[in-house]
């Protein structure tokens, strides 16, 4: 199973609407309300939910109709959304499990500082992970779970070495993130990305972290003017886990060839779908930043630094927390890195 490209998926739009008109008069249709943070110019919404949510509907012959509800227009807060789909107040939505800290703790291993190394390996690795380790979200019919492709420091002052970190405010959206900033010696700060703007504009935070592309639509770039990256193989901090999750009964309500549907767009060939469509828009958001302000690459040298300062640091409080839980911490740690390694190949 392959998903579309951009183009194709635009093209696929059509096709679905088309087979929703011409399918069967006496087909049952089911309605699904997706329900998500971000605002309609996003990226996200607009270059992998919409088309996902055409190609469900069209490879379920128009059977399957999915509404989606951007900048929590159905009501509550960013944070709220993994419960509204728990409890049936929506079908479906895409937010972070980091936003409720400390609930879904074994997949935050795939958050932790030096972590991850590319979209790609990172998602594949991530839906291997959940199939030994998801009972987490035994709650749920997991869709998809995925990574970004990792975390840029943008920031009002010049972040060139680890040292510059100290002393900053820096948004994060998840508790392990508000760790390394700790490790960092800077302050962290928690909140969901529509408050970035607010918070650059007011001057909040001195520095955010997220992708290249979360930037446009929040015109990050004309607030900041410096963009640091790390030099190596691995030129992201970290990352963030997302999911599309589904309430289960409204799942197991489907009939068994509507189940298929879903299943069949879901898993492995989505999460690998997904970080290419994240990957390509990297580089708008890069060009926006270089044009507007400046790309540092920090040194070999100061990454080892900085990597010296956070990522055991992080690592043992976070094997810690999971002791703590009666959970083998390390354990995950070596076979999240592993399956990283594996999918690298």
């Amino acid at each position: 199973m392959k998903f579309p490209n951009m183009k194709i998926a635009l093209a696929g739009a059509v096709i679905g609407i088309v087979a929703a008109l011409t399918g069967p008069a006496n087909a049952q249709e089911v309605t699904l309300k997706l329900h998500h943070l971000l605002p309609p110019v996003a990226h996200a919404h607009k270059n992998m939910l919409a088309p996902w949510a055409e190609k469900v509907m069209k490879e379920s012959g128009g059977r399957i109709k999915i509404d989606i509800y951007p900048a929590m227009q159905l009501g509550g807060k960013p944070p709220q959304l993994i419960d509204q789909v728990r409890d049936g107040i929506v079908d479906i939505v895409w937010t972070l499990p980091g936003y409720t800290p400390g609930r879904f703790t074994k997949t935050e291993v795939f958050e932790l500082p030096f972590m991850h190394k590319d979209t790609g390996s990172t998602n594949k690795a991530l839906t291997e992970f959940l199939e030994k380790n998801g009972d987490e979200y035994s709650e749920y019919k997991i869709i998809s779970m995925f990574v970004h492709t990792g975390q840029v420091i943008h920031s009002a002052k010049p972040v060139r070495t680890a040292a510059d970190l100290e002393g900053l405010k820096i948004r994060t959206p998840t508790r392990t993130g508000g760790w390394m900033i700790e490790a960092m010696g800077a302050t962290p700060v928690g909140a969901p990305v529509p408050k970035i703007p607010e918070m650059l504009s007011k001057r909040v935070v001195d520095a955010v972290l997220i992708p290249y592309e979360v930037t446009l639509p929040l015109k990050v770039h004309e607030m900041v003017d410096y963009h640091t990256v790390l030099a190596g193989d691995v030129a992201r901090v970290n990352t963030s886990t997302f999911i599309i999750a589904m309430n289960k009964a409204r799942y197991e309500s489907l009939p068994a060839d509507l189940k298929k549907v879903i299943d069949d767009n879901s898993g492995m060939a989505l999460a690998q779908w997904l970080g290419e469509i994240w990957d390509a828009a990297e580089g708008p958001g890069k060009a926006k930043a270089e044009e507007s302000g400046e790309i540092i690459t920090m040194s070999t040298a100061e990454v080892a630094k900085l990597r010296a300062k956070i990522e055991q640091p992080v690592i043992d409080r976070w094997i810690g927390e999971m002791k703590a839980k009666g959970i083998d911490g390390q354990a995950l740690v070596d076979e999240a890195r592993a399956l990283i390694a594996k999918n690298s190949k």
